[in-house]
C-alpha cells in the first residue's frame, strides 16, 4: 500500500526514518519525498519565493514520474499543506489524507494574513518553532532515543547551513501562501478519507486550526495529549501506533474501498496484487523499492510516550 510522507519545513524525509521504518514493517509502501530546497532536492526556479502552490505542483510530479496511481498521503507541518493542496487538486490519486500538525485551517491562514500586515508575527512564530526544535532530542527521558535522533539531526543541520537560500525559499512561499479553505472543503465534496493528527500543546500551530481543517473536510480529528509540534520526531513509535488504530477502522475501510475500485476482491491480502494495482505497470518506484521479506523483518516497536483521543468535529 504505497504511504507517501511528506516532512515539515527545514526537515527532510531521512528525519523521519525511525517511524518509516516501523511503518514499512506493517507492509507500507512508503515514500519519503524531500520537498524543492530541502535534503536532495534543488529548489524552486528562482529559490522559491512564489507560494506552496509550485512546491505541491512538484510533489505531484515525483508521484507521476514515480509511476505511483494512488497512495495514503500524509504530511507534517509544511508538508501537511503540499498534501491538502494535491490531493485537493487529484482527489483520484487519494486514498486517504494524514495531516499531522499541519499548516491548514482557519486559525493558521489568520495567522499567515496578519504576518502580512506585521511581519514580526510570523519571526515568533518562527521562534516557537525552533525552540520546539531544539527541545526536540528527548535527553532526559531516552537519551538513547537523544542519541539517535541527534545522528539524524546533525547532517540535515549542516546541509541547510550550507545551503539556506533552500529553506528561505519555502519560508517565504508559505507567507505569500493563500487560504486553505478552499482545499479542505474540495476534499470534503470528493469524500476523500481525511484524518487530521494534532498535539494539543502545539503552540506554533494551535489545535484549534486542526479543529477547524476536520470539520472541514468532513474528518476525524485525532488529540496526540502532551504533544508539541515535532512530536513525531521525539517519539518513533506513537505514529506508527495511531496508523495501526486508525487501520483496524476508517483508514483500514479507505484501504479496502481503494483496492475493490482497482477490481480487487474485498478480502485480498496479496500485498503483491495490491502494489500491481495502486502503481502503473513497471513503476520506476516498484525498481527502487528493496526486497522485504516481512517474516524477517525485525523492527524495534516499544510503548508509545503519548495518548490520544478521537472524535469527528461538527
Amino acid at each position: 500500500m504505497p504511504l507517501v510522507v511528506v516532512h515539515g519545513f527545514t526537515a527532510e524525509g531521512f528525519l523521519y526514518a525511525q517511524t518509516l521504518s516501523r511503518l514499512v514493517s506493517s507492509g507500507f509502501k512508503v515514500v519519503a519525498i524531500d520537498t524543492a530546497g530541502h535534503g536532495g532536492t534543488a529548489g524552486l526556479t528562482g529559490g522559491g519565493g512564489g507560494d506552496l502552490a509550485g512546491y505541491s505542483e512538484l510533489l505531484g510530479r515525483v508521484i507521476d514520474h514515480l509511476g505511483i496511481k494512488r497512495a495514503i498521503l500524509a504530511g507534517h507541518s509544511m508538508g501537511g499543506r503540499l498534501v491538502t493542496e494535491y490531493a485537493a487538486n487529484h482527489p483520484e490519486r487519494a486514498i486517504a489524507v494524514l495531516l499531522v500538525d499541519a499548516i491548514v485551517g482557519e486559525a493558521w491562514d489568520r495567522r499567515v494574513a496578519a504576518s502580512r500586515v506585521a511581519p514580526p508575527l510570523m519571526l515568533a512564530t518562527g521562534a516557537v518553532l525552533l525552540a520546539d526544535t531544539l527541545t526536540t532530542l528527548p535527553v532526559l527521558k531516552d537519551r538513547t532515543q537523544a542519541i539517535k535522533l541527534g545522528r539524524l539531526w546533525a547532517p540535515v543541520w549542516l546541509h541547510n547551513m550550507r545551503r539556506p537560500w533552500g529553506i528561505l525559499g519555502a519560508g517565504v512561499s508559505i507567507l505569500r501562501s493563500g487560504p486553505s479553505r478552499w482545499m479542505l472543503e474540495r476534499l470534503a465534496e470528493h469524500l476523500v478519507p481525511v484524518m487530521v493528527i494534532h498535539g494539543d500543546r502545539d503552540v506554533a500551530v494551535p489545535l484549534q486550526t486542526a479543529k477547524d481543517a476536520a470539520r472541514r473536510a468532513r474528518g476525524e480529528l485525532i488529540v496526540v495529549h502532551g504533544a508539541t509540534h515535532s512530536w513525531p520526531l521525539k517519539d518513533p513509535d506513537t505514529m506508527p501506533a495511531i496508523v495501526a488504530d486508525l487501520l483496524a477502522d476508517s483508514l483500514g475501510e479507505a484501504c479496502r474501498v481503494a483496492v475493490t475500485q482497482e477490481g480487487l476482491p474485498l478480502d485480498v491480502d496479496d500485498l503483491g496484487q495490491i502494489e500491481g494495482v495502486l502503481c502503473e505497470r513497471g513503476a520506476l518506484v516498484i525498481e527502487l523499492t528493496p526486497e522485504i521479506r516481512f517474516e524477517r523483518v525485525r523492527v524495534r516497536k516499544g510503548t508509545p510516550r503519548y495518548r490520544w483521543t478521537r472524535s469527528w468535529p461538527r
